[in-house]
């Protein structure tokens, strides 16, 4: 069955490939229909993949083999929450050690340039503590890190 809402990702020929790594990489993941171009089109020939169809923790999403006209940007991305820093630390370490990169404050790219927010659910309860001054130092050790530190984030919250 179709979903009736579906995320389009653009892919410069690597939508399957993709698909095929946030399936292995994230839980709720799956690889669907792959469909064939069945004619030639401005960026491939009849027979590539054109599209792929996949799941990433549940979101249904379509990866399209687009060409390199459009590229990904932070202003779409991936909020992963995570439970603890060994899932943090898997999931960051899986998309900037498959040819990704580190960003600030729990963003990362993958190596298409997709945007991820790797963000432990204990940061989001640290800046958003009712203590105030709790809350910004948790925001403050954020705001140095690259991967989120579960634990530098918990002592700055203590103070």
């Amino acid at each position: 069955m179709i979903s009736k809402n579906t995320i389009c990702l653009w892919y410069d020929g690597a939508a399957l490939d993709a698909a095929k790594f946030y399936a292995e990489t994230f839980p709720d993941g799956a690889v669907g229909a792959v469909l064939r171009a069945p004619g030639d089109y401005p960026s491939g020939k009849q027979g590539d993949v054109l599209t792929v169809g996949f799941t990433v923790m549940g979101i249904p999403c379509l990866g399209l083999n687009g060409g390199p006209a459009f590229r990904h940007s932070e202003a779409f991305s991936f909020q992963v929450a995570t439970d603890d820093q060994a899932e943090t630390d898997r999931l960051w370490n899986a998309i900037v050690g498959n040819g990704g990169q580190e960003s600030a404050c729990g963003w990362c790219k993958d190596k298409w340039g997709l945007s991820w927010q790797i963000t432990p659910r204990a940061l989001t309860a640290a800046i958003t503590d009712p203590d105030p001054a709790a809350a910004r130092r948790a925001f403050e050790a954020m705001m140095e890190m690259t991967k989120i530190d579960i634990a530098a984030v918990e002592a700055a919250r203590r103070g």
